[in-house]
């Protein structure tokens, strides 16, 4: 792994190159860049979201994913590296199915809205979303190993069940679309 930052205004950047963890340097805008990014932002908002009040189990699982998230962007940042584990993924196919089980079915599409810890939790979706594009596009242009493509999309899937888990603390519920078609074939 590429050595640790030891100053932070290097000024090497300033030509729109960055270095990745194996010493190479590749534009700013490359796909490669864009997916490391999109995986920091994402953690960023995990840490926004962890400023909220939410169950010790659920804080304890969105610490673990911001670990994994940066195993995930250490592996982007040095191509044919391998950090994010299988387990990993696994982790979160045990805790969709954990809280999921625990919240009523959907009958209705939901807002991605509620309590603020909820509504950042949808925030969080809808990066998850986005930094899994951009790890397809970049697989589609160079190699790229399978689990960080799963894990944000599985993490997707977890931040939408745990919004609505976060939406039911202390007696909350969903924000329930009310469309205009359904209320019509409803009549």
């Amino acid at each position: 792994m590429g050595k640790r930052l030891t100053q932070i205004a290097t000024r090497t950047g300033d030509n729109g190159t960055t270095g990745l963890g194996d010493n190479t340097r590749v534009a700013k805008n490359s796909l490669r860049v864009h997916a490391m990014g999109d995986v920091d932002e994402l953690n960023s908002h995990l840490g926004v979201l962890l400023c909220e009040d939410m169950p010790a189990d659920v804080r304890d699982l969105l610490v673990e994913v911001q670990h994994q998230l940066f195993n995930l962007g250490g592996e982007l940042s040095i191509p044919g590296f391998e950090l994010l584990k299988p387990p990993a993924l696994l982790a979160l196919d045990e805790a969709l199915e954990h809280y999921n089980a625990g919240l009523p079915k959907l009958q209705e599409f939901i807002l991605p809205a509620g309590n603020r810890a909820a509504s950042q939790a949808h925030v969080c979706r809808t990066v998850a979303r986005r930094a899994e594009r951009m790890v397809v596009a970049l697989g589609a242009a160079e190699p790229v190993k399978d689990t960080p493509r799963q894990y944000l999309n599985r993490l997707s899937d977890l931040m939408f069940v745990l919004a609505r888990v976060l939406n039911r603390m202390n007696g909350g519920d969903d924000v329930y679309w009310k469309s205009e078609r359904l209320a019509r074939s409803g009549e």
